[in-house]
């Protein structure tokens, strides 16, 4: 049991906010040096080294990982392939999630369960939901391709998509590509969706009320007040995204595998084949650290953003 004299120190330490601040911190902090820091620092060492998953031993070898990798073709099309499927993802994702998110603010019967039915996507697990369209997009049992013959749109000769019986979706490269980025959209739409709710809902009412008795048009007031007033967070929605996306190798994993010929190789997926598969671990720490300066930079500006949107 403590003493009488012992009370009033505890006492003091739990008043101290500054002090409670930092105890309240430290498992935070140990978890990313555990989690994030040591992984990191451990990439940067293997990526200059020869470390291989079947040699125990390992030499310092400079940057010739780095000067292979730059020379390697199928690094520079993962690479040109990441930015694209990057970019041209989270920019489907905030229209479209603008799109959901303005239907889904005006009241209508079975509202909820429209809301139920576009968060399934994200609650469903990434791999289930994948595999689930890998078989959607089969080359040969596809129901897509299915709907598209008995519609005339495809398998006979003039037909609009060709006289093939099937698209083969996954395994074109054009079709390949357009397959995996549409399945990526629908899996990050419903987080962008709720983002963009939340910041819709934050507009005064009595705004949008005065616009529309002005006579303002639901485009205009689209363009002059709830755009301006929600871009931070549609900002933050990209960004989220784009890291989100640069970072997760699932989706063209399970689809594709980075083909067909690499046409769908990301850096996510190639770094996996080349340091896990392949078994050569520092070229693939070299290929995993050539993210970290566009990941810091969208970081950073993210954060920006959030203390804007503070501020506001």
């Amino acid at each position: 049991m403590a003493t009488a004299e012992e009370r009033p120190v505890q006492a003091g330490i739990r008043d101290r906010a500054e002090l409670l601040a930092k105890l309240m911190i430290v498992p935070a902090i140990a978890y990313i040096v555990a989690m994030i820091g040591f992984p990191f620092l451990m990439a940067i060492f293997y990526s200059v080294s020869d470390a291989t998953t079947g040699d125990p031993t390992l030499r310092i070898i400079g940057f010739q990982n780095y000067a292979a990798i730059l020379s390697d073709p199928v690094f520079r099309l993962a690479l040109k392939n990441t930015f694209f499927f990057a970019f041209v993802s989270q920019a489907l994702v905030i229209v479209f999630s603008r799109i959901l998110a303005a239907s889904l603010m005006q009241e209508f019967r079975g509202k909820w369960l429209a809301r139920f039915l576009v968060m399934l996507p994200w609650t469903a697990p990434i791999a289930l939901g994948t595999i689930g369209w890998l078989w959607i997009l089969d080359s040969i049992f596809s129901p897509i391709d299915w709907i598209l013959r008995n519609a005339g749109l495809l398998g006979t000769p003039g037909a609009l998509l060709g006289p093939e019986t099937n698209m083969y979706w996954l395994g074109r490269s054009g079709l390949a590509m357009a397959s995996v980025i549409f399945v990526h959209v629908w899996r990050l739409l419903p987080l962008a969706t709720v983002i963009q709710l939340a910041g819709l809902s934050s507009i005064p009412r009595d705004l949008l009320e005065s616009a529309e008795i002005d006579g303002a048009a639901g485009w205009r007031r689209a363009v002059e007040i709830t755009i301006p007033l929600t871009l931070p967070i549609i900002g933050i929605a990209f960004l989220f995204g784009l890291i989100f996306t640069f970072t997760d190798m699932a989706v063209v994993y399970v689809l594709t595998r980075g083909g067909p010929v690499h046409s769908t190789q990301v850096l996510s997926t190639w770094t996996f084949f080349k340091g896990i598969q392949g078994g050569d671990l520092a070229q693939g720490a070299a290929i995993s650290l050539f993210l970290f300066p566009v990941l810091a930079g969208v970081a950073t500006l993210m954060l920006r953003l959030a203390r804007r949107t503070e501020v506001v």
